[in-house]
């Protein structure tokens, strides 16, 4: 599995909606569950800046993270970035590679 990042920003309308955050949150959480039951959740973050929200997460590649993304953004999100994180360790392994 790899690891990825989903940074988050709500659309002006969903900002408006924070006391409905939890309900609309699971909503896309089941959702996500249900279209990539494979992904597995390790965090999830309020931000207070540029985005709104950041997870972490594992998936098997890309496409499923496309459509984490995608779902965010059928739920109000505004932005919906996925980065792929590389463990540090392996980073450093990487880079005597070169």
């Amino acid at each position: 599995m790899k690891t990825f990042i989903l940074m988050t920003k709500l659309s002006p309308e969903e900002s408006k909606q924070l006391k409905d955050r939890a309900k609309i949150g699971r909503e896309w959480l089941a959702q996500v569950k249900a279209k990539c039951p494979e992904v597995k959740f390790i965090s999830h973050y309020a931000l207070l800046g540029k985005y709104d929200f950041l997870d972490i997460y594992e998936a098997p590649d890309e496409e499923v993270a496309s459509k984490v993304s995608m779902i965010s953004l059928q739920h109000g999100a505004l932005a919906a970035e996925s980065l792929m994180a590389i463990p540090y360790k392996r980073f450093l392994e990487l880079t005597k590679e070169i």
